[in-house]
């Protein structure tokens, strides 16, 4: 402790050993040591005193669509940044579309991180995009940092990126695998989706029924069997078919190196309560039925789900028309999910300590990020958020920081207030009072 700059205390402070009362000490912006709560501060350390709230990493959000360049208008990283640092995020990893220049070459990697450097409220990496016609710039793309790879295996949305077929992946994934990377996949097989009903129109249960569980089970079978017979590490995205968990725990006990992911609103929002016309809660996979989530909530409980993530990808308001056919398919969840996430989770007898282990430690460890992220260990970034669990709010969209305030979370009342925010030992966000930007732009550790 004699070397501390800065002394965080509180009764409850998550470690990887569990929650206890705790000072947390940093300097130069690294977490130096976790001691007793009564540990003597030394009188050239700043102490913050935190009470009853709890002291938890801050959170590492591997999948975001920050838009930016290109389709600013739909988001940025200033506003993005915000969010996250606004609702106890201090690491994203940015998805390689729908900014134009997607992230598919180094040229294009530079151009986004020339954009970012200046405009991140908190520390922001890169995923890398695997399309039919870039296997070489793949490699070109890992050795600049990138986390890994993200594809398509049906239809993206935007015209610059287009999905695999079975060959291309097999490809790609051949590629990656030679040079240690990772994949990380949309999985909703096209054939499935091509044959499933199409009504145009305010339903959802249209809208639903067009985006049918067997697109995800088949494309989840499809990715196990070549991760399988390459010996590639591949990553399932925003699982939200139940139906698909089975083949995952399989591949899981096989040794197949696959991880899985799924998100707040998949855990949180139900088919049931899904109002017609309200396209804000369209995101594909889309929201399922609730007898589905609770498979969800049973699989992240197992083990079979590593992880929660945002999937935040947002447009302008314009574009969330009343025709779930036509609308833009995207929840905005950034600011939003630690809280929505622990008011779900609470109700099902989970505690803070599952949340930051799906949404810190496993995050950082998805990405490499474990040395440095995830958890309030020594050696770590001195990265937080203080947060009121017990305190409820109502969710108001003028109170979010995203670009575009369109969010399927309006007047939901939530629980889990976040106090502040501190990156690398410094408070970045509190009580709705923002620093300039602190964030560094993180690349994949060798």
């Amino acid at each position: 402790m004699s070397d501390a700059e800065l002394v965080l205390r509180s009764t409850r402070v998550i470690t990887p050993e569990g929650t206890r009362a705790a000072s947390v000490a940093v300097s130069a912006g690294k977490i130096t040591a976790v001691l007793p709560y009564d540990a003597e501060v030394p009188s050239s350390a700043r102490l913050e005193d935190f009470g009853d709230d709890v002291l938890l990493p801050g959170l590492v959000d591997t999948h975001v669509h920050v838009n930016d360049p290109g389709r600013t208008e739909w988001e940025g990283f200033w506003t993005a940044t915000r969010a996250a640092a606004a609702g106890g995020i201090t690491t994203l990893v940015d998805m390689p579309l729908n900014s134009l220049p997607p992230t598919t070459t180094v040229d294009n990697l530079r151009t986004k991180q020339q954009v970012a450097a200046d405009k991140a409220h908190i520390d922001v990496g890169f995923w890398g995009g695997a399309l039919p016609d870039n296997i070489k710039d793949l490699g070109p793309l890992h050795d600049a940092g990138v986390f890994g790879f993200k594809a398509f295996l049906s239809p993206s949305g935007v015209e610059e990126f287009p999905h695999l077929d079975q060959d291309r992946l097999a490809q790609s994934l051949a590629e990656i695998a030679g040079f240690g990377g990772l994949l990380i996949v949309h999985a909703e097989d096209p054939h499935h989706l091509d044959a499933a009903p199409q009504h145009a129109g305010p339903r959802y249960a249209d809208f639903l029924a067009s985006r049918p569980r067997d697109a995800e089970d088949t494309a989840v079978a499809d990715l196990i069997a070549q991760a399988k017979r390459l010996h590639a590490r591949v990553h399932v995205l925003h699982l939200s078919s139940s139906d698909a968990l089975p083949l995952i725990a399989a591949a899981k006990a096989e040794g197949v190196r696959i991880t899985v992911e799924t998100c707040p609103h998949y855990l949180t929002l139900t088919a049931e309560g899904v109002p017609d016309g309200a396209s804000e809660f369209k995101c594909c996979p889309p929201i399922r039925e609730a007898a589905n989530q609770d498979l969800l909530w049973q699989a992240l409980a197992d083990g079979t789900i590593d992880c929660v993530v945002t999937d935040h990808s947002p447009s302008t308001a314009d574009l969330k028309t009343d025709d779930f056919a036509t609308a833009w398919g995207g929840i905005s969840g950034l600011q939003l999910s630690l809280a929505a996430v622990w008011t779900a989770a609470r109700e099902r007898g989970h505690g803070l300590e599952d949340v930051v282990r799906w949404m810190s430690t496993r995050t950082a460890q998805l990405v490499g990020l474990d040395d440095r992220k995830g958890a309030i260990a020594a050696g770590r970034d001195a990265d937080f958020a203080v947060l009121a669990p017990d305190e409820a709010f109502t969710v108001d969209p003028a109170a979010l920081q995203h670009r575009n305030r369109v969010t399927a979370y309006a007047g939901r009342t939530l629980y889990g207030v976040v106090r502040s925010t501190w990156l690398r030992g410094e408070r970045i966000v509190a009580d709705g009072e923002f620093t300039e930007p602190k964030g560094r732009l993180l690349t994949r550790t060798p």
